[in-house]
């Protein structure tokens, strides 16, 4: 189950009937996609920002299957207790896929869980604009108020 489009998408469709390609989905319909699914894939090829998919599966409850980029690893799915990484090759995502498939269903339950309390520890709209706004302050005041906006964790 592929959604989006992009460059991709009508690769993705020469796939058929083994993939089902749902297109671009509205953000009323995200929730309904990521409870469809078992596993969230994201196999980008390049290494990006923070990536917004990754969040919103984890919120959902859903272990990832990431491409094994620093962006993803040092931010999103920084231990196995979350999911799974390969590195962006073809080989490396199939050795991935039978992993997932030998660790089943409870284990795949139980990493989901672990996303689940982590994006709602890290990731929600609240929590995330909190974070940008103390980057904005560290960078604009530094610590010339004599209170140190860019110390993490940051005081309650």
């Amino acid at each position: 189950l592929i959604a989006g489009d992009g460059p991709w998408g009508s690769r993705y469709r020469e796939l058929a009937p083994n993939v089902k390609v749902v297109g671009p989905l509205s953000s009323a319909q995200l929730g309904d996609f990521y409870n469809a699914l078992d596993i969230f894939v994201n196999p980008t090829l390049r290494a990006q920002g923070l990536d917004h998919t990754l969040m919103e599966a984890m919120l959902c409850g859903k272990p990832l299957l990431a491409s094994h980029f620093s962006s993803i690893t040092k931010s999103v799915v920084v231990s196995g207790d979350f999911g799974y990484t390969f590195s962006p090759r073809l080989e490396s995502l199939r050795v991935a896929l039978v992993r997932v498939i030998e660790d089943g269903k409870w284990i795949l339950e139980k990493k989901g869980a672990a996303c689940r309390s982590r994006a709602q520890e890290l990731f929600t709209a609240v929590k995330m604009a909190s974070a940008y706004e103390r980057l904005f302050l560290c960078i604009a005041r530094g610590n010339a108020t004599g209170f140190d906006f860019c110390k993490y964790p940051f005081p309650l």
